[in-house]
């Protein structure tokens, strides 16, 4: 079958498609993940089937939308690429699933964000692989079945809490997605650097590996960014000081928080001495959004331990206070 991608434009740029590994041997990291999935889809080619759907959860920029397109790779399907805020109204989702192939992969970023009635659509679809289309108005109005060919749903989250379990039941693979290590990094970003045709020096990978928050995204945004500076002073290669240099105007620190994160942390410790606080009245003492600190910042913080979640709050921990250079009174 010949493969094709049909993108939405909103969820990969070009940019990001030529950083995209094709294949999992190429995929970094991810180790059990990748090992499970590479059997699945073996086995699903020797019956000759559709993969199981596979639902991939955990915080943004850890490759869910990357390893879908792996998925479709391996299978030597097609993949379309949509967002769930993108379907609003259950046409929508009838006239995707009706262009669907045999063996397609549809791919559904921020699948939380389904509206119900859209969601419901999804099941005979997932389970049966048909849909059921209402025509006519009131009294004259009847139902249509659609049957649908054989194809693997490829669901995205950072808030896998949010789906419904009907949803969620329907979904014969589940997997979470962790944050990277330091040598998975280093690993990304040399291939990044080879990508841009850009020599980087091992000790100038390592800083922004270190930097990158554990995730692949980041080190990516940051690799781009710190090229620019090598671009404006026309270096011939990233060294380790102009990384540095680059980091620091940027104001990401040295375990990669940046500003927003600052605040949070500043936010707690100097209004609500160090907590508990809930988070609405952190994002309002912020000026940030409730649901980008939770899904965006939070999962870092609490990974590297400079956040608690505690029944009645946020608290900031004594390692926080420690990187901060700040002593509890």
């Amino acid at each position: 079958m010949e493969r094709s991608n049909e993108l939405d434009a909103s969820v990969v740029t070009e940019d990001e498609s030529s950083l995209r590994p094709a294949s999992f041997d190429e995929y970094v990291g991810q180790s059990d993940l990748k090992k499970n999935l590479a059997i699945f889809v073996q086995a699903a080619k020797i019956r000759d089937e559709a993969l199981d759907h596979v639902l991939l959860y955990g915080p943004p920029g850890l490759g869910k939308t990357t390893m879908s397109m792996i998925i479709a790779n391996e299978m030597g399907s097609n993949i379309k690429i949509t967002t769930g805020p993108s379907i609003e109204k259950t046409g929508d989702l009838v006239a995707i699933l009706t262009s669907l192939q045999p063996g397609d992969v549809l791919f559904i970023d921020e699948i939380h964000r389904l509206s119900k009635v859209v969601e419901e659509i999804l099941y005979p679809a997932m389970e049966d692989f048909c849909v059921d289309v209402v025509i006519g108005k009131e009294a004259t109005s009847r139902s249509i079945r659609i049957d649908l060919p054989p194809f693997t749903l490829v669901g995205a989250t950072t808030r896998a809490g949010d789906l419904s379990s009907p949803l969620r039941d329907r979904f014969g693979i589940i997997s979470k997605l962790q944050y990277y290590n330091e040598e998975e990094l280093v690993k990304i970003v040399g291939r990044t650097s080879r990508v841009y045709d850009l020599q980087m020096e091992e000790q100038a990978q390592h800083e922004l590996a270190k930097r990158s928050r554990g995730t692949p995204r980041i080190a990516n945004r940051l690799f781009r960014r710190v090229r620019d500076f090598v671009t404006f002073y026309n270096d011939s290669a990233i060294t380790y000081q102009r990384t540095l240099q680059a980091l620091e105007s940027l104001k990401v620190d040295s375990r990669g928080l940046d500003d927003v994160d600052h605040k949070y942390l500043y936010g707690i410790i100097e209004r609500f001495q160090g907590g508990p606080v809930g988070l609405e009245a952190i994002a309002a003492s912020i000026g940030e959004e409730a649901t980008t600190l939770e899904d965006v910042y939070e999962p870092y913080l609490l990974q590297i331990g400079f956040i608690k979640r505690t029944p009645r709050g946020r608290v900031v921990t004594d390692e926080a206070y420690h990187h901060l250079k700040i002593s509890r009174e």
